[in-house]
């Protein structure tokens, strides 16, 4: 079939972000993201408190599979950091027919991997928990929790790609705005299908799983619906091989960075497992916790890849650099208010979801340590930005390679030689500010040199 012919209204100039106010562009995009990205969050967090009210068994099978679906969330990120990298770009050089082009092979690379990926984790779920060191009913729960989420995979790559199209290409408003509605579904779906309201068939923790799926297939629509509308997608796959080479030059090095997270974090829930399953349970509701923190800071940073890739692109290279110094600012700044916060109501809101003593007691340890070094960790993390949004995977890639395997692992498993659960959060802790130094002035160095490069080549 024909290709859509692409005309220069495709993109409106409204949706530039070369021109303008840098710190309103940053807060236009991160505002809507944090938005939703809370709004994920508030989601997870309710679906550890409906849990915990079936019991600490549960808590602890959502535990088990936590490191799977973050797994599964690096492949989501990855392709969608690759085709953030590559659209944005193309935005900013000018080249819409490219732009809505690639859009479109992006959605269906979403798909063939998201099958992919649902067929071996249904198939290998069993052996995943199992390995993990899931037992009795802990072990049953968490593979009915992980098959009926592996059926929700390809929507949810599809979901998460789908979002960063659109910031790509400019829209800031509408990701946040679809992630917080499926987001809401989600939250009120949970309890309907867990405890079997309304005359539903009591679901337990798979009700859980498949109110996550459904509120993904409400947003892939959403999503969908976005693109078509704004004319971002073409009923054509020519140049589809070109297009996917293009997304994987980024995409492919920032899948194997995300998989390297899931890899500390299978061995760190190993060690913990070694403690009991109320210090999984702990660790698992903490993080959830804390991850709503992080997720402001993983807003920032993925903000400003869509503004890094367009001005790079446009040879913009000073607004890249004021970008970059305001988005760090910022995340050490929301570090330290973090850190407050929860060494002030962390515990309370535990208890919240689990007043089991141990939970509780494991989960003050944590926010005692971590909280206050996740503004390294986001800055790691706009540096991994900086990185992708100007098409130079491969620093990203050895920052989290270093991060997991230098430092992380072997600090972990030594740190809970000597202290406990206690070594643990101490290592991830040392970890985020080491790596997070590093980051910054590796990042630095690089656009410093690489735009004298650029400007001189002019």
């Amino acid at each position: 079939m024909a290709e859509v012919t692409s005309t220069p209204d495709r993109i409106p100039s409204t949706n530039s972000f070369v021109d303008g106010s840098i710190s309103k562009h940053l807060l236009r995009l991160g505002s809507y993201m944090a938005m939703g990205s809370i709004s994920l969050n508030v989601a997870q967090l309710a679906e550890a408190v409906y849990l915990g009210i079936v019991g600490t068994e549960a808590l602890a099978a959502m535990g088990f599979a936590f490191p799977i679906t973050i797994t599964l969330f690096a492949f989501a990120g990855g392709i969608g950091s690759g085709a953030s990298s590559v659209i944005a770009r193309s935005v900013g050089a000018g080249d819409q027919e490219r732009t809505i082009r690639l859009v479109t092979h992006a959605q269906v690379l979403a798909i063939v991997v998201g099958i992919t990926l649902a067929v071996l984790g249904y198939q290998f779920a069993n052996d995943i928990v199992t390995l993990l060191g899931a037992k009795d009913m802990v072990r049953t729960m968490s593979i009915d929790y992980l098959q009926v989420y592996m059926i929700g995979i390809p929507l949810f790559l599809l979901s998460i790609v789908g979002s960063t199209l659109l910031r790509a290409t400019g829209s800031a408003a509408s990701p946040g705005i679809i992630m917080t509605a499926g987001s809401v579904l989600q939250i009120i779906l949970g309890p309907v299908l867990i405890f079997g309201w309304f005359g539903i068939a009591e679901m337990g923790i798979a009700g859980a799983a498949w109110a996550y799926v459904i509120s993904r297939f409400v947003s892939v629509c959403l999503y969908c619906a976005m693109l078509v509308r704004a004319r971002m997608v073409q009923w054509s796959f020519d140049q589809m091989r070109a297009s996917w080479l293009a997304i994987l030059h980024v995409g492919g090095p920032a899948i194997a960075s995300g998989l390297i997270q899931p890899v500390s974090m299978l061995i760190v829930t190993r060690l913990l497992a070694g403690h009991g399953h109320e210090v999984v349970a702990g660790y698992n509701v903490a993080s959830r916790v804390e991850t709503m923190a992080h997720m402001i800071l993983w807003s920032a940073s993925s903000s400003a890849e869509p503004l890094i890739g367009q001005n790079w692109g446009a040879r913009k290279f000073e607004r890249v650099k004021e970008a970059l110094r305001q988005v760090n600012r910022f995340c050490l700044t929301w570090g330290a208010f973090t850190f407050i916060f929860m060494v002030t109501f962390g515990e309370w809101l535990v208890s919240l979801i689990d007043d089991n003593q141990i939970v509780v007691d494991v989960a003050g340890a944590f926010f005692l340590v971590i909280p206050l070094t996740i503004g390294f960790m986001g800055i790691m993390q706009v540096a991994n930005s900086s990185f992708n949004a100007r098409g130079r995977p491969t620093p990203a890639f050895v920052l989290s390679l270093v991060r997991t395997l230098v430092f992380y692992i072997p600090l972990a498993i030594l740190g809970d030689w000597l202290w406990g659960y206690l070594g643990i959060f101490i290592a991830t802790a040392f970890t985020n500010v080491s790596l997070g130094i590093v980051a910054w002035y590796w990042n630095r160095v690089s656009v410093e040199r690489e735009s004298r490069i650029l400007t001189s080549t002019a």
